[in-house]
């Protein structure tokens, strides 16, 4: 099993920026990847961003060159720059690893709110 310990959300101004954090504990040798993905409310799940082992990263083409996913092997947490934030941006992010084996592990959301 994989577990988080998520931070970083909170409500910010068009323009603005947040760091979302994603502390991973237990199996840690079995990940992967980590990342994050996106629900907004009447919205289907979406990838954000996701790191893997091997460095390569993958953005959803709604925040690419403004988010920048990051990795602190030594403290298994990941890190999700978010700059000049957008009102559609605003979502439940959720922190993500995937195993070896494919399993996928969530964890359990931290809101962004991007408002006026």
């Amino acid at each position: 099993q994989v577990h988080f310990v998520e931070s970083g959300g909170g409500l910010v101004q068009p323009g603005g920026s947040l760091r979302l954090s994603c502390a991973a504990s237990g199996i840690i040798s079995s990940i992967v990847a980590m990342g994050w993905y996106r629900q907004a409310p009447g919205k289907q799940r979406e990838l954000v961003a996701q790191l893997n082992d091997r460095g390569s990263e993958n953005y959803g083409n709604s925040v690419k060159g403004r988010f920048t996913i990051s990795r602190d092997n030594a403290k298994n947490t990941a890190y999700l720059q978010m700059d000049n934030l957008e009102p559609e941006d605003t979502a439940v992010y959720y922190c993500n690893a995937v195993s070896k084996s494919l399993i996928q592990y969530w964890g359990q959301g931290t809101q962004v709110t991007v408002s006026s």
